[in-house]
């Protein structure tokens, strides 16, 4: 039994290090040019030579999306942006476009590609086409059931690997190509400029009745008829697997930090528990819980156990479920007087409960009992943006430790 790779989002330097931390295997990136994720950070040099080299320092590999689909005037600077990454030490480019990974075999020969979801995948031909072509790996589209990735593994040859998305925001269109942002925002999806206009509201206008707007009324506030589930495959890791699957992908560039932690903390466990005993596996319900604690929309199995209904879609509301957050990441905790330096992310107030979660430990509850400021006072609350402050926790923890706080209000 193979062991998958466990591949993480990372929209800036401090993801990608958070993500490492909490057990990612890898992590996928975008730079300044050429990625599909442009309302993320993203690399510029500096932080790509930074990202690479502790990803490298903790034996992790950083993958390099180049996913867009290249225009014309695109096509000059690419050989030269990839290069610098080369050179920087990326382990794999992310390619839909077959123009940019005809460059990138000529300009990088021994870089390894991946095939991006971009180019739908959907055959174990094209899968295979794409091998012979030099790919490494192919990121296989949303739309495959997990008998058709098995039918797909069978009939591809064992070098190529297989990696698929199992955790994330969905886009209705078919493999995220999408013209409706284009048109409606005049922001073109395929070359990382989303609007997201499938998470917009939407009314009816009869031809012969132009401006008299008839809402499609699921509630007061009409009804978003394209707004897709999230994607959550926690419960089916042993099937994943089985099916041939090499890489699990989670989604979310744009996600946060505690994001990032919380998700790949989530699966990093229950693939390690199944790989260690597979025939007395139980999947842990806590770590479907741990899922619902972080920005999310419900929860849908995609296409893996069957064609989706209309349950795939949510109609009320285009808001995310968000009822926990980060308060603060700890700085510096002192072992002996048991008191943490923590930096705020989120008012924090003393008899507030908090959790706490840190990377290879299970989470652990308690109240703040007191604070106090950066000059030694106490402190009834921490309301400013990055304030630094100290308090008592109920048990040891590590560098970079976050405190949750529940029952917030959801929001956009």
């Amino acid at each position: 039994m193979h062991k998958p790779e466990l591949l993480a989002p990372a929209g800036d330097l401090t993801k990608l290090k958070f993500a490492v931390m909490y057990g990612a295997d890898a992590v996928y990136i975008g730079g300044e040019e050429f990625s599909l994720r442009s309302a993320s950070k993203n690399f510029d040099d500096s932080d790509m030579a930074q990202g690479i080299e502790f990803a490298h320092a903790h034996g992790k590999k950083v993958y390099l999306a180049v996913n867009s689909i290249a225009h014309n005037n695109a096509l000059d600077r690419f050989p030269a942006y990839i290069g610098r990454a080369a050179e920087l030490g990326i382990d794999a480019l992310i390619v839909a476009d077959l123009g940019i990974f005809s460059l990138a075999k000529k300009h990088c020969p021994n870089l390894d590609i991946h095939i991006s979801t971009q180019a739908n995948n959907v055959n174990y031909l094209s899968a295979r086409a794409w091998h012979d072509m030099g790919a490494k790996r192919v990121v296989l589209a949303r739309e495959l059931s997990l008998s058709e990735i098995a039918d797909i593994r069978e009939k591809t040859p064992p070098s190529l690997e297989l990696e698929a998305f199992v955790h994330g925001a969905m886009c209705v269109s078919y493999s995220g190509r999408c013209l409706l942002s284009s048109y409606l925002a005049f922001r073109d999806a395929n070359r990382g400029e989303c609007a997201q206009p499938c998470r917009w509201k939407y009314a009816l206008v009869e031809e012969k009745r132009p401006g008299e707007f008839m809402p499609i009324e699921e509630n007061q506030n009409g009804s978003f008829i394209l707004n897709a589930k999230d994607l959550c495959m926690i419960a089916h890791i042993p099937e994943l697997i089985r099916c041939g699957i090499t890489s699990f992908k989670i989604e979310g560039r744009v996600k946060s930090e505690y994001y990032v932690a919380t998700v790949v903390q989530a699966y990093r466990q229950e693939i390690d528990r199944y790989i260690s005993d597979p025939q007395r596996y139980v999947f842990d319900p806590e770590n479907l819980q741990e899922l619902q604690k972080v920005s999310h929309r419900p929860y849908t199995t995609g296409f893996y156990l069957g064609k989706p209904d209309e349950s795939a879609q949510v109609y009320a509301s285009s808001s995310y479920i968000r009822d926990y957050d980060i308060a603060g990441l700890v700085l510096d905790y002192d072992e002996k007087s048991k008191i943490a330096t923590v930096a705020q992310r989120n008012k924090l107030s003393v008899g507030d409960t908090i959790e706490v979660i840190q990377p290879g430990k299970p989470y652990f509850a308690q109240k703040v009992a007191w604070m106090k400021n950066g000059d030694g006072e106490m402190i009834s609350s921490a309301p400013h943006a990055e304030m630094i402050f100290t308090m008592p926790m109920a048990q040891s923890v590590c560098k970079n430790a976050m405190l949750r706080k529940g029952e917030l209000v959801s929001g956009e």
